[in-house]
C-alpha cells in the first residue's frame, strides 16, 4: 500500500466539480483507492463518499492506494490535484 498526504489549497475545498475529477481519475485504476479526512475514510471511486466528507480549504487529506497499479494511481491523482489547483 502507498499513500500521500496533501493540503487542500482551493478556496472552495473539494466540492462537486473537483470531487468528480478525482472520482473519474480513480476509476481508471484497478487498485483500491481511499481518501481519508478528519478520521473518516471513503472510497475515492464513490462521488457520494467524497462529497460526504465536506473537505474544505486548508484541510489535510490522505490518499491511499493498494493494488497492482497503486503507484500509477497515486501519481495520477497527485498530478490531478496539482494541475487543478486543489492541493499541494
Amino acid at each position: 500500500m502507498q499513500q500521500k498526504t496533501f493540503k487542500v489549497i482551493a478556496d472552495t475545498g473539494i466540492h462537486a466539480r473537483p470531487a468528480t475529477l478525482l472520482v473519474q481519475a480513480s476509476g481508471k485504476f484497478d487498485s483500491e483507492i481511499n481518501l481519508e479526512y478528519n478520521g473518516k475514510k471513503v472510497n475515492l471511486k464513490s462521488i457520494m463518499g467524497v462529497m460526504s466528507l465536506g473537505v474544505g480549504k486548508d484541510a489535510e487529506i490522505t490518499i491511499s492506494a493498494e493494488g497492482s497499479d497503486e503507484k500509477d494511481a497515486l501519481n495520477t491523482l497527485e498530478e490531478t490535484l496539482k494541475k487543478e489547483g486543489l492541493a499541494e
